[in-house]
């Protein structure tokens, strides 16, 4: 060391200890700053140093007395240089920020005020510099930052492997890691697959991507024991490390970092981290990674369940691609037999044609109508094939058909009547296929509340409290009879689905372009899973082994489901639209949770409006006005 160095340097400290103008509370008040001090000479070498610095950088005042401080990082000494000019000339400077090294290597964010010091002469002695170590501070600054970053950018990546890739090149640079990857759980296998991986060596990563392992092994695998972060400062001498990740992809992996990804419920997989640069991974790295987990395993787990619908889609497009080919191939071999099967009944036909017996005559008939039905099939697939459309009411034609014809052949050949199947076909035609009647002009407001009143008899036994709202509007094109099945149709349905005590609102008004019908009831309502049922099918959202068919009106009088049925046919038919809104009541939310039926005797709700506000359906039908 140089002696002339040192001397200056002590004497350049005794000058700030006790020069003109100070006294021995000042050095006291640096000797316990908070923050790192430095006294320094005018060329730079060290004359003080309080213990703040010694705690943050690691020197002692020994070891740098009369030294310039080796903490400047190679990139920034030009810079720093340029300061000290510029202190030459300013005396002081505030709040530069910078960098600087500690003594083990750590480089630190820091804040600077320097400062000249005179002498008694008033010339300048020294330089005076605090230092504050902002590291912490800019790390969550930029932690921060890059979180929102990636909750911005995420919602970009549609595809799994396009939002993995950004989360894992996002962490490799946060982190400053030479490698990290996703590694995503297979809770069936209950394997660890490494779905993405982005390495400084490009090959590495590439090698990385769907590598599998045991959940069992590794670091991934203490995570997912644990559920808790894990360091590995130094993977030679951890009990954790699966080496044979190492070993296929030719890396070697000296420390790393894995967090756990999870959603609300469970665990999916590991964030991971490799080879820290230029130091170690600390408590700061698990926070940043961790806040990075939480805040990218929803999507990870949206991501990777719009893949998997997407993978299923295309395998049910595959499959019905399949299933046309099938139905096309079955139409062409129905066409062969079909066609033979209608020549040998004619052949049948003319050498029965001597015959008068007039059941003779109704089997003939019968079988020429199923031959033609066959016919009429593979028409219809043929049609299917070209993609038309056909409404429920051309396929509740066709089934008809089918059950009149079969009702026919069973009462015929166990009562042999014909004329009671007769019967039979004529009353299935009048329930579900009436003629077309003559549509006429009507007012649905005066409609409604003639068809309400003429009903009430029926009902009268139930205490339900019915309110009506109907407005002027203008008429409708319809048939009566129709439009009385609608409205009948609907108000029973209410009626059953309501408990004694409950309410039912009737509404007629115009609504935009349209004439709006609309029955609400606040019964038990239509549990979600069957309301997509209510109108396509013969559908009870009643237990079949709690079905029954009371009398008419009754609170769960049941019936044959035909009601709503119908109306979706005469809706198709003559041109109207109608859709349900229905909540299923909290208290009985499953299809089995049974209603007694009487708001006073209900032991699930608290008080009568507590039964009002549970639960209830509204049906609404949009009429096109008559003009």
């Amino acid at each position: 060391m140089n002696t002339e160095s040192v001397s200056t340097s002590s004497a350049c400290f005794r000058l700030f200890k006790t020069g003109a103008g100070t006294d021995r509370h000042y050095w006291d008040l640096l000797h316990f700053f908070p923050d790192p001090v430095l006294v320094l000479n005018l060329d730079g070498m060290v004359a003080y140093l309080n213990p703040a610095f010694e705690k943050v950088f690691g020197w002692r005042l020994a070891e740098l007395e009369g030294r310039r401080i080796p903490f400047v990082p190679d990139h920034l000494k030009e810079a720093v240089r340029q300061e000290a000019s510029r202190l030459e000339h300013e005396h002081t400077i505030y709040g530069l920020a910078s960098q600087r090294l500690t003594k083990a290597g750590r480089l630190l964010d820091i804040e600077s005020n320097s400062a000249i010091f005179f002498g008694n002469d008033e010339e300048p002695e020294g330089q005076l510099v605090i230092l504050r170590d902002v590291t912490q501070q800019k790390r969550i600054e930029r932690s921060n930052q890059a979180l929102l970053g990636i909750a911005r950018a995420l919602p970009r990546f549609k595809r799994l492997d396009d939002r993995l890739n950004f989360i894992t090149r996002e962490v490799q640079e946060l982190i400053r890691a030479e490698g990290a990857s996703v590694i995503l759980l297979d809770e069936d296998q209950k394997t660890f697959f490494i779905r993405t991986a982005i390495y400084d060596d490009t090959e590495v990563g590439r090698k990385m991507r769907e590598f599998r392992f045991p959940a069992n092994k590794g670091v991934a695998g203490f995570v997912y024991r644990t559920q808790e972060p894990l360091i590995v400062h130094d993977t030679s001498k951890s009990p954790f490390f699966f080496r044979k990740v190492d070993e296929q992809m030719g890396y070697r992996t000296r420390n790393m970092l894995d967090v756990p990804i999870r959603t609300q419920d469970r665990m999916i997989g590991v964030l991971c981290a490799v080879n820290k640069k230029g130091a170690k991974f600390d408590h700061t790295d698990v926070e940043l990674m961790s806040a990075i987990a939480s805040t990218v395993a929803l999507p990870i787990e949206n991501a990777r369940i719009n893949d998997e619908l997407n993978h299923s889609y295309t395998e049910v497009r595959s499959l019905n691609r399949a299933k046309e080919r099938v139905i096309h191939h079955l139409s062409h071999e129905l066409k062969t037999p079909v066609a033979v099967l209608e020549a040998s009944f004619h052949l049948l036909a003319q050498r029965l044609s001597s015959h008068t017996d007039p059941s003779v005559t109704k089997i003939m008939e019968r079988a020429q109508r199923n031959i033609d039905r066959l016919l009429a099939m593979q028409y219809r697939i043929e049609d299917i094939q070209r993609e038309r459309n056909y409404t429920v009411r051309q396929v509740i034609s066709a089934m008809l058909e089918a059950c009149s014809d079969l009702l026919e052949s069973l009462v015929s050949a166990e009562t042999g009547r014909e004329d009671a199947a007769g019967r039979i076909r004529q009353r299935v035609k009048e329930i579900f296929a009436p003629p077309d009647e003559t549509a006429t002009r009507i007012r649905l407001d005066r409609f409604v509340e003639a068809k309400i009143q003429a009903m009430q008899p029926d009902f009268s036994h139930r205490q339900i409290k019915l309110t009506t709202e109907l407005a002027a509007a203008r008429a409708i094109h319809i048939p009566e009879q129709v439009l009385a099945t609608v409205v009948e149709g609907l108000l029973r349905n209410a009626i059953e689905n309501t408990p004694d005590g409950g309410c039912i609102q009737v509404t007629v008004r115009p609504d935009n372009q349209h004439i709006l019908l609309e029955v609400k009831d606040f019964g038990v309502g239509i549990a979600a899973l069957n309301q997509p049922l209510i109108f396509e099918h013969n559908f009870s959202t009643r237990d079949t082994l709690q079905y029954a068919s009371g009398q008419a009106y009754d609170f769960n009088a049941g019936g044959k489901g035909f009601d709503l049925l119908r109306i979706k046919i005469f809706s198709e038919r003559y041109r109207f639209d109608i859709h349900m809104e229905s909540t299923r009541c909290r208290h009985i939310p499953a299809d089995e949770n049974l209603c007694p039926g009487n708001i006073e005797r209900c032991g699930h709700c608290n008080s009568p409006q507590d039964c009002l506000t549970s639960g209830g359906t509204t049906m609404s039908v949009r009429f096109d006005p008559a003009d």
